[in-house]
């Protein structure tokens, strides 16, 4: 079954087009990541869904129903955490819990909310006071009242240190094998690709891929990922496996080398998607049959490579690809 189904959804604003003619359906029970840079449209695309805004054009279902026609019951069955999520300056966190739990008509226990989202040794203080993380995990509690069919979690991550992204991402597992459906917006594509069952990348107001992660590389000249370690006049250092240099010694030929041209070199060559800088090492977003092209651009343009090592594109090459790279 499909959960959200956006059929050629336009947003205009006055001369400015914030989306243009999106279509998209995100299947019942999957996790949806929703992607895109500052000022692509997915923040404008979320307050469609909620009928928070209205859409120019194009029409919108959720949950079985027009969201134009019939807001209240998409959200009757909706849970939602905001982004800037900010809370009540007069009520605890409990407090939080029990106005949820009553204004949603529901029946679960508010500190069964607050301990799973690591907030119950907090629960009576107010909630004003909180750090940023556990006003964050407390707005997560607030959209768990009811277990919405539907979850629309915009940049869920914000402010949350390691733990709390941990447990962000085990929620939102918990909640997909309950049976619910998870959209949600990220800037932070590890926990993206952590839990995404598929994402879509907005770009300039359009949606240019829609796709499992799989899916997106293979679709992508960079179908791998080439790591070259080099050594330059500032990194010498001991090899491992059968070298002798040692740190202050005179750096061998090649070294003197700056990365720069080397970067540029690489990044001209046909089947390179992106190419970025990781210390003294090139990461390259390449074509399969472009790797040993690579590796001799690198060598005639005088740099020394110590080692290589290939590995799957990243979520991050991929965005990279899609929103600068012009696919």
């Amino acid at each position: 079954m499909t959960t959200i189904a956006l059929h050629d959804v336009a947003k205009r604003y006055g001369d400015v087009t914030a989306l243009a003619g999106i279509d998209l359906e995100v299947e019942s029970g999957e996790v949806f990541g929703f992607l895109g840079p500052n000022g692509a449209g997915k923040s404008t695309t979320i307050d469609i869904l909620l009928r928070y805004t209205y859409p120019s054009s194009g029409r919108v279902e959720v949950l079985g129903h027009d969201v134009t026609s019939d807001p209240v019951a998409v959200r009757e069955r909706t849970g939602i955490l905001p982004e800037g999520y900010a809370p009540f300056e007069t009520m605890t966190g409990r407090q939080h819990l029990e106005y949820a739990i009553a204004a949603n008509d529901a029946d679960d226990d508010p500190d069964v909310l607050l301990e799973r989202v690591d907030v119950a040794h907090a629960a009576d203080r107010k909630a004003i006071g909180y750090s940023k993380g556990m006003t964050q995990r407390l707005g997560l509690a607030m959209a768990l009242v009811g277990e919405p069919e539907l979850l629309i979690l915009d940049e869920p991550s914000t402010g949350l240190d390691p733990h709390g992204v941990r447990l962000m991402r085990q929620i939102v597992r918990e909640e997909r094998d309950r049976g619910a459906t998870v959209f949600f917006s990220s800037h932070i594509l590890e926990q993206v690709e952590a839990v995404a069952d598929r994402v879509g990348i907005l770009r300039q107001g359009s949606l240019i891929a829609v796709d499992t992660i799989d899916g997106l590389r293979s679709a992508n000249e960079g179908d791998g990922e080439l790591v070259v370690e080099l050594e330059t006049a500032d990194g010498v250092r001991e090899r491992v496996a059968g070298g002798e240099t040692a740190a202050g010694s005179n750096p061998p030929a090649g070294a003197q080398v700056g990365l720069e041209p080397v970067v540029a070199a690489v990044d001209s060559l046909a089947g390179v998607s992106a190419v970025r800088r990781d210390g003294d090492a090139l990461v390259v977003a390449c074509a399969t049959e472009a790797k040993l092209d690579v590796l001799d651009t690198i060598r005639e343009q005088g740099a020394t490579i110590i080692d290589f090592s290939t590995a799957e594109t990243s979520l991050e090459e991929l965005f990279v690809s899609y929103t600068e790279g012009g696919r």
